[in-house]
């Protein structure tokens, strides 16, 4: 009743055709040796896996949760048979470093295939989907003698790993951590606090888990400057077990198969990553890797939302469609109304997908691309990206959730038909990670006003490349450049006067932070339906070409274009108005 379709064509015609990725690899050491055609095949195993392995214990898994005992945990059934299964097939290794026993694949198709695994089942995909993270901050900074100990078991899985950052006072604001680390002898550290809401803090996929732990050492300022970053083992190299435990599980809305856990350091053993005091430059690296992923996990909701409600809508006979006689009622995906929600859901899945893994290939080329100045564009995109993706994709997975379950009718509240389901485990993408309003005000603060638009003006003019159509192309694409370049044009325009207002009143640029990126948001979809059916339009003129297929993509562009890129309006509006909040005092 419920069930994935692993949506491999469209995937690669983002990867081969609208980012043309295979043409940077050939350019790029690291990935010369990688063609589009083996990306595919890596790709279409990637989906095997979550459509036969994953998604059949998705929702038993749901109603089974795990189970905390005596300070241990219990996964759902099949979960460390499947982890097993990806282990074996060297999954974990797939976009680490080949000299550290990696495959050494991009991070595009490391995303493509975690969009397949959360779609298909995301409490699962939570116990993974923290290794890449953890491989690249203590790549970067561990010392020579914690990468050699631990990063070939991260590497293969056979470890696996946590971020220890929350604590019942310590949320957001982490500079409230008071997770103590007390130097030793040796050059270990005793850890000594607790922490909350640690997804796979135990479980029993693994025999050891690797703790990334924040924590302050003694004399250390107040405050986030003072924080370092800790790795404490589960287990010690003498097979013994550390000073650490799992005193709960946490009952919640979603994601049951995920144990999300309350952990007690009582002294445990462990070792500084970085330098004193710098442990969030450190876990930077881990987060902005873990908020890539999340956004993916919104993506994958909804198109699993999307491809569901498609296929019940057009089995569901009630009424006749309007012109129709049909005497026992058409498929209510005739209905006008449906259509709109299908059509819709449709266009955010592909127009997402584009701005998600362009955001995966950016960083692809800011890690490997010869030229500097090119590694820094492509930083600085991936940057400006980051907030927008894991916000805006999170968001409208849950929302197309919402809007998807209408399509069933009363039969989407129950269980049995999945969509339910997918409703609640999207729900917590919009909060941790960084919680979606702390995305806009990063975005905001951070990467549009913190350099004075500079990133901004500079991704706007590329994109703006995809605003010019010539008077001889066709009314189409026109369209498309049009409504494109009129988009540009408004959001520079609304920037510019957030920026006059952030001078004069500090709090206008944080109440507006969601409406700049929702407007953001749109303008960079309407980048990506009007490249996507551009580049529609020209594989139809190759022969072969599947047209009917193309002339999908196209239509679905330019419904995203013509019924969702309006929206931007509304945001716009706000960012230009003045004194929205309520005075403080109202609040009492």
């Amino acid at each position: 009743m419920w069930r994935y379709e692993p949506p491999l064509r469209d995937i690669r015609f983002v990867i081969d055709e609208v980012l043309a990725a295979p043409a940077d690899w050939a350019r790029l050491p690291a990935c010369a040796e990688l063609d589009a055609d083996t990306a595919a095949q890596v790709i279409g195993e990637a989906g095997r896996f979550a459509a036969e392995v994953l998604a059949p214990i998705n929702g038993p898994a749901d109603l089974e949760g795990c189970r905390w005992r005596d300070g241990a945990v219990t996964t759902p059934a099949g979960y460390a048979e499947a982890w097993r299964g990806f282990v074996d097939a060297g999954w974990p290794a797939l976009a680490c470093d080949a000299e550290l026993g990696g495959q050494g694949l991009p991070q595009l198709v490391n995303a493509a295939v975690y969009e397949m695994l959360t779609a298909a089942n995301h409490a699962w995909t939570m116990y993974p989907g923290l290794l890449h993270g953890a491989y690249e901050c203590l790549k970067a900074h561990g010392s020579a003698a914690l990468r050699e100990r631990w990063l070939p078991g991260i590497v293969s899985g056979e470890t696996l790993a946590t971020m220890c950052l929350t604590e019942p006072q310590a949320g957001s604001d982490l500079g409230q951590v008071r997770t103590r680390a007390v130097p030793q002898p040796d050059g270990s550290l005793r850890i000594t606090g607790g922490k909350i809401f640690i997804s796979g803090g135990e479980h029993d996929l693994t025999d050891n888990i690797v703790h990334l732990v924040l924590c302050r050492l003694p004399d250390a300022p107040a405050g986030s400057r003072g924080l370092s970053l800790a790795l404490v083992p589960k287990l010690l190299d003498d097979g013994s077990r550390n000073a650490l435990r799992c005193d709960g599980i946490e009952k919640k809305m979603g994601i049951k198969g995920s144990a999300t856990c309350v952990m007690s350091f009582e002294g445990a053993t462990g070792w500084l990553i970085g330098e004193p005091g710098r442990g969030l430059n450190a876990m930077f690296l881990m987060m902005n890797a873990a908020r890539l992923l999340v956004g993916l996990q919104g993506l994958g909701h909804l198109e699993m939302a999307a491809q569901n409600a498609r296929c019940y809508a057009h089995e569901r006979l009630q009424s006749r469609a309007p012109g129709s006689d049909s005497p026992a009622g058409d498929p209510i995906a005739l209905h006008p109304s449906m259509r709109r929600v299908l059509n819709r859901l449709q266009a955010l899945v592909e127009g997402q997908r584009v701005l998600a893994y362009a955001t995966a290939h950016w960083l692809d080329l800011a890690g490997h691309d010869a030229d500097p100045a090119a590694r820094r564009r492509a930083q600085d995109r991936a940057d400006l990206l980051t907030p927008v993706v894991k916000a805006m994709l999170t968001r409208n997975g849950f929302a197309g959730a919402s809007e998807a379950l209408q399509v069933w009718g009363g039969y989407g509240y129950i269980h049995e038909y999945g969509i339910e389901q997918t409703l609640r485990d999207s729900r917590i993408a919009l909060i941790y990670e960084g919680t979606n309003e702390i995305q806009a005000l990063d975005l905001v603060q951070r990467k549009i006003l913190g350099d004075e638009g500079r990133r901004l003006g500079e991704l706007l003019d590329e994109l703006a490349g995809e605003a010019v159509a010539p008077a001889s192309a066709p009314e189409e694409l026109q369209a498309f450049a049009g409504a494109l370049a009129a988009a540009i044009g408004d959001f520079r325009s609304a920037i510019g006067a957030l920026a006059d207002a952030a001078r004069t009143d500090p709090t206008h640029a944080q109440a507006v932070a969601g409406e700049v990126l929702d407007a953001f948001g749109l303008v960079l979809l309407g980048w990506a339906w009007a490249r996507s059916a551009r580049i529609a339009l020209a594989a139809a003129e190759r022969p072969g070409a599947d047209r009917a297929w193309l002339a999908r993509k196209r239509a679905t562009a330019a419904y995203g274009r013509d019924w969702l890129l309006p929206e931007l309006a509304t945001p716009l509006r706000l960012i230009r108005a003045r004194g929205l909040l309520l005075p403080s005092a109202a609040q009492a």
